[in-house]
C-alpha cells in the first residue's frame, strides 16, 4: 500500500536499513542509543531495523561501552564477511582486479600488464575474466556471495536498455563496445551477480570522497593523471559524481595532436605519454623497452637528482610547461565549477607527488579568476594506486546500500554483439 508520497511501506523500511546500514559503515561502531540521532528514526524503529540486520548476518557486535548510570550499551558494527565485491581497473598499463570484503579490506589481487595488443577488446575482456576467477579462487570463495564486480574504464560510458553498459573509448580506439554484453557471455560470476561499469576517473572520484582527501566536502573535482588526464565533478546535485572529459580541453588552437585525433587537448601537453613523447623529441634518454612508469621514474630521476646533482634542464623544462598547462587546466575547472577542493590522483599524478603540487597550484591560482582560486585547495589524493579499483568496488556496495542490504536481482539477459559469435563461429575446435 502506498502513502500520500507515493512510498509504500516495502520502500519505508527499505530506507530505514540503508539508513542505519551507512551510519555503522562509516561511523560505527555505534550503539542503539547513537543510532536514533544519527538516522532520525526513533528507538522502536532502530531496534526492529537492527534485529532484522543480525539476523540476515549483516550487522554484528563489537563489544559495549559504559551508559551514564545505566548498563553497558552494546556496540554494533557492519559485519565484514557478510558480503564481497570485486574492483577492476582498466588502467593504461595493466588490468588490476581485486576482491574486497564488505568493509573493502582488500583479499586477493591479479594483474595482466597491457603489452602489444593494448586495448584489443578481446584481451581486455579476457584479462577481465581471468582476473575475477583467479582472485575468487585465491580466497576461496563462491562466486554467488559476490555483491557484483565494479570496473573501471577509459572513456564514455552509455548505460542502455538493449546492450547494458556500452563503452565509446576514443582515445583507445573503443567505438560504442558493448562491454557488459561481452563480459557475461562466458563469465565466471552466476546471472545474480551484477558488473557496474563506469568511468575509471569516476570511480577514482567515488573512492576519494568515500574514503580519502574528498570526505566532508560538498563541492569537489577529482583528477585522474596517467597517461591522458579526467577528471569527475562531486556536487550535492550529483553526489555519485559525474565524468567530464577534462581532458580533451582544447589549450592551444591547432596545438600538438592528441591521441583522440584533435589537436591542442589539454591531454596532448599534460598527459603522461605526451610528457614523455616531449622529452623525447627534445633528447631524453629512455631506457629501451620501458613501460611509462618506468620512464617517467627515469625522468623524474634525471629532472629531480640527488642533492649536490645537477638536474637536467630539458627533463626540467618539460615538466615545469607540464606543471602550467595542467594548473592552466585546472583553473578552467575552478573557474567552471567552483570546487572547495581538487584532488590529484592516478599513477603518474602519484609519482610526480609533493614536487610537482607546489608549481601546479601557483598556475592554478594564476590562471583562474580570483574568488574562486582563494576557496579552492589543491593536494593529492590519499587512496595510492589502488584508488580505482576500491572506487570500482563501492559501485556494487552502493547499490547493495541502496537496496537496503537486500542482494541484487538476476542479472538482465543482453545479446552478444554479432561480430563475437562470427568470432566464435571462426575460431578452430
Amino acid at each position: 500500500m502506498a502513502g500520500r508520497n507515493g512510498r509504500t511501506v516495502r520502500d519505508l523500511r527499505r530506507a530505514n536499513r540503508t539508513a542505519v546500514l551507512q551510519r555503522l559503515y562509516f561511523d560505527g561502531p555505534l550503539s542503539r542509543f547513537e543510532l536514533g540521532p544519527a538516522t532520525g528514526l526513533s528507538s522502536g524503529s532502530v531496534s526492529n531495523v537492527v534485529a532484522d540486520l543480525v539476523a540476515d548476518g549483516l550487522v554484528e557486535e563489537a563489544g559495549s561501552v559504559d551508559s551514564d548510570g545505566g548498563r553497558p550499551r552494546t556496540l554494533l558494527r557492519v559485519a565484514p564477511a557478510s558480503g564481497h565485491m570485486i574492483g577492476v581497473d582498466v588502467g593504461e598499463t595493466r588490468v588490476r582486479v581485486e576482491l574486497f570484503d564488505l568493509t573493502l579490506t582488500e583479499l586477493a589481487r591479479a594483474e595482466r600488464p597491457l603489452t602489444q595488443q593494448g586495448y584489443d577488446v578481446e584481451v581486455i575482456v579476457g584479462h577481465i575474466r581471468d582476473g575475477i576467477a583467479e582472485v575468487l579462487a585465491a580466497a576461496g570463495l563462491p562466486p554467488g556471495r559476490l555483491l557484483g564486480a565494479g570496473i573501471g574504464v577509459p572513456g564514455i560510458v552509455e548505460h542502455t536498455q538493449d546492450r547494458g553498459a556500452v563503452v565509446h573509448g576514443q582515445t583507445i580506439g573503443w567505438d560504442a563496445v558493448p562491454l557488459e554484453a561481452l563480459l557475461r557471455a562466458g563469465s565466471p560470476l552466476p546471472d545474480t551477480v551484477p558488473h557496474f561499469i563506469d568511468n575509471g576517473a569516476k570511480t577514482l572520484g567515488q573512492a576519494e570522497m568515500w574514503f580519502g582527501a574528498g570526505r566532508g566536502a560538498r563541492n569537489a573535482v577529482v583528477v585522474l593523471f596517467g597517461s591522458g588526464v579526467g577528471a569527475s565533478l562531486v556536487t550535492p546535485e550529483v553526489e555519485q559524481g559525474r565524468a567530464v572529459e577534462w581532458g580533451h580541453l582544447t589549450v592551444r588552437v591547432r596545438g600538438r595532436r592528441c591521441r583522440c585525433g584533435a589537436l591542442g587537448c589539454l591531454e596532448a601537453y599534460a598527459g603522461a605519454e605526451s610528457l614523455l613523447a616531449r622529452w623525447r623529441e627534445e633528447g631524453g634518454s629512455v631506457p629501451g623497452g620501458a613501460d611509462e612508469e618506468t620512464a617517467l621514474t627515469t625522468m623524474l630521476a634525471a629532472a629531480y637528482p640527488p642533492r649536490g646533482e645537477a638536474p637536467d634542464p630539458v627533463a626540467l623544462a618539460v615538466l615545469e610547461e607540464t606543471a602550467e598547462y595542467l594548473g592552466a587546466g585546472l583553473s578552467d575547472l575552478i573557474n567552471l565549477f567552483q570546487p572547495e577542493r581538487i584532488l590529484i590522483g592516478g599513477w603518474a599524478g602519484l609519482q610526480l607527488g609533493t614536487r610537482f603540487l607546489p608549481a601546479v597550484r601557483r598556475h592554478a591560482v594564476s590562471y583562474a579568476l580570483r574568488h574562486p582560486a582563494q576557496k579552492v585547495t589543491v593536494d593529492l589524493g590519499r587512496l595510492g594506486p589502488d584508488a580505482v579499483t576500491v572506487g570500482a568496488a563501492i559501485l556494487p556496495l552502493a547499490d547493495f546500500f541502496a537496496r537496503g542490504g537486500r542482494r541484487p536481482e538476476p542479472a538482465p539477459e543482453y545479446p552478444v554483439p554479432a561480430w563475437r559469435t562470427a568470432l566464435e563461429e571462426r575460431a578452430p575446435h
